[in-house]
């Protein structure tokens, strides 16, 4: 049997095509954007030109090459990354302060996915321009932005088979464009002494600040890290030197252009600059072939990142959709027209890519400084030597840190959009969790042992009408020797319920990705059992289909007996009725609270309105599941003083 895992691991023509469609996108698509705010409006210099491809050089060497490609890429969980995946895989230490750049980190990530459809669509488009300045691109961009989101309710599979190859032709395109000029003027090669871009860092005139823009040639780093669950290292390892290569070309060959226009001003993007004229329409539409791949991976992302903290218990349920049958590739309808209509009022915002670098790139190195943090953390509990622990996380600290202090000066560019927004989404993160947690902290659990025989009693009590053959709980209890006291109430004392057989469920949400195992234990013999569901927490967990299954595996072995315990039908052998019974838990008025629990809770349940019911949730079918409410009583109010007359 070949596992994920393992046939990631396998390098292969067709996994190199793919990890080039699915990884590079956001990377790949950079030299569209990258020189022109470096130059910006001074006037053209050799110092600018030269310090400017000297930091895109080395920025993707230390930040891309050794951080993500090298060293993050380590930290993978069972094949699969991303921030999240990280995080699961230190979650289990005592340091719980790691939530916090989890939460931060993810939010950051989302908040890009606003920007980079955005600026790519829009930076390849603009090429229209060069063959009639007065074209109307937003209307362009508009459109392929609402198509591409349209298209996501019906899957990636067949456009995801495209990915590859376009991705490949593009490469392959801004290589020959950059040579093309490089020989013209091989001395802009000089530029990989790192003394240009240190020269241009301490020297030249507000030079610290460029780095604000030239931070947007790695943005699609962390992005890269999410995705690797798609193709495996090996293939990113192979794929990353030839695609490296392809962008310092192209860079290197957009300088060699911009040094024979020294003393000049910059107006036009030196990427389309560079292509010949009777080349332009074809490059343009590769350009944004390629602009939708890289808006196509974050979307895919985004969906991602959304159902894993779902799964982490970090947010509320949303509604997910299987558009195909390719593992791992969800549909959220919710998140894909927020971040529609986030990317179209982007467009409509800032109008041109030019005034979107400005908000481009600033949640992002936050999201980096994030990952570090957890990284550092990650090496130190796999028992890295505490050396070069301190070193990697000082030097990138000092990286990041820097980058950030340079993008600070996009707040009030636009940098302020996507920090609100991964503001906001970190506090819903947060109070979600937080929330739980309170609410968890109050759920009481007795021992299944002292209700087995009461149970057996109801089972049998023929003076109480039969509330299903089949009843079955949802618990959230870990020990299969516990059930909550709600349970118990909703059983015997709410309206006591008779069945044949009861069901038990439990799932629990594993921090490895794709696990899915069940553990069967029969509490009394063909009356009560309990069944455990191991998913990991890429997994939805589907839990009418994933039950009906089990069932159908007990009942094939012979371990339990589900036909119709009425007469009539047992002798013509009817299978007998289902019924899910799910307990919602709702606020009691009958609290006393302290200020920071009470607006906690008051936050959970004003978020809980967006969130799918815990059926829905579950997967179950709505027609045979019944939802009980039960005051949660957090902290109890003392006695009222009543005086009787």
């Amino acid at each position: 049997m070949v596992t994920r895992q393992s046939a990631h691991s396998k390098i292969s023509a067709a996994g190199l095509l793919v990890t080039l469609g699915i990884i590079y996108g956001d990377l790949g698509t950079s030299p569209l954007y990258v020189m022109k705010p470096i130059i910006g409006n001074n006037l053209i210099s050799s110092d600018l030109v030269l310090g400017g491809v000297s930091c895109i050089f080395w920025t993707l060497t230390l930040q891309t090459t050794i951080k993500y490609v090298l060293l993050t890429l380590r930290a993978d969980n069972k094949g699969e990354g991303g921030i999240f995946s990280l995080y699961a895989l230190v979650r289990k230490t005592k340091l719980k302060w790691l939530i916090f750049p989890a939460i931060i980190g993810g939010s950051a990530l989302l908040a890009d996915g606003l920007i980079t459809p955005s600026i790519s669509v829009s930076s390849a488009v603009e090429g229209l321009r060069f063959l009639s300045p007065h074209i109307p691109t937003i209307p362009i961009v508009i459109t392929i932005i609402f198509l591409l989101f349209f298209l996501q309710q019906f899957g990636t599979n067949f456009v995801g088979k495209s990915f590859g190859p376009i991705m490949l032709i593009w490469f392959s395109m801004i290589s020959i464009l950059g040579l093309n000029q490089i020989v013209d003027n091989l001395s802009v090669l000089k530029a990989v002494n790192p003394y240009y871009a240190i020269h241009l860092l301490t020297m030249y005139p507000g030079g610290f600040w460029i780095l604000g823009a030239v931070f947007l040639c790695t943005t699609g780093a962390e992005a890269l890290y999410s995705d690797l669950g798609h193709c495996g290292k090996k293939n990113v390892y192979v794929t990353w030197g030839f695609v490296k290569i392809s962008l310092l070309i192209n860079y290197f060959g957009q300088a060699a252009w911009l040094l024979k226009h020294e003393g000049q001003q910059l107006f036009d993007s030196p990427f389309y600059s560079i292509m010949p004229g009777w080349f332009l329409i074809i490059g343009i539409i590769i350009a944004t072939l390629a602009a939708i791949v890289a808006s196509q991976a974050l979307i895919s992302g985004s969906f991602t990142l959304i159902n894993e903290a779902m799964r982490l218990n970090f947010g509320p349920k949303l509604k997910i959709v299987y558009p195909t049958d390719l593992r791992g590739q969800v549909y959220i309808p919710t998140v894909n027209w927020m971040l529609c209509l986030g990317c179209i009022g982007i467009v409509l915002h800032f109008k041109e890519s030019s005034g979107m670098e400005g908000a481009y790139g600033l949640s992002i190195i936050i999201a980096m400084l994030m990952t570090t943090i957890l990284l550092s953390y990650y090496l130190y509990i796999k028992r890295y030597p505490l050396i070069f622990i301190l070193f990697v996380f000082s030097v990138f600290m000092v990286i990041e840190v820097s980058f950030l202090i340079a993008n600070m000066s996009k707040f009030t560019h636009g940098g302020y959009v996507t920090l609100i927004i991964a503001l906001f989404l970190s506090a819903t993160m947060f109070v979600w969790y937080e929330a739980r947690k309170i609410r968890n902290r109050f759920v009481i659990f007795i021992k299944v042992q002292n209700i087995l025989n009461t149970l057996t009693s109801l089972s049998h009590d023929e003076s109480i009408p039969k509330y299903a053959t089949n009843l079955v709980y949802l618990t959230s209890a870990n020990r299969s020797d516990e059930i909550e006291s709600k349970v118990i109430y909703s059983l015997l004392q709410k309206f006591p319920k008779r069945a044949d057989i009861y069901w038990f469920i439990h799932v629990d949400v594993l921090d490895e990705p794709y696990t899915m195992e069940y553990k069967v234990e029969e509490l009394v013999n063909d009356k009560v059992i309990r069944i455990d569901f191991r998913l990991g927490f890429r997994i939805e967990p589907r839990i009418n289909m994933m039950f009906r299954q089990v069932v159908e595996e007990l009942v094939n072995n012979k371990e339990v007996d589900i036909i119709s315990r009425y007469a009539s039908l047992k002798e013509k052998n009817v299978i007998g009725d289902f019924r899910f019974v799910v307990i919602e838990k709702l606020l009691s008025y009958d609290n006393d609270l302290g200020f920071y629990d009470k607006f906690v809770l008051n936050m959970y349940d004003l978020l809980k309105v967006f969130s799918l019911p815990e059926s829905k949730a579950f997967g179950l079918d709505t027609s045979f599941v019944t939802v009980e409410t039960v005051p949660l009583v957090v902290k109890p109010t003392g006695k009222l003083k009543l005086k009787r007359i």
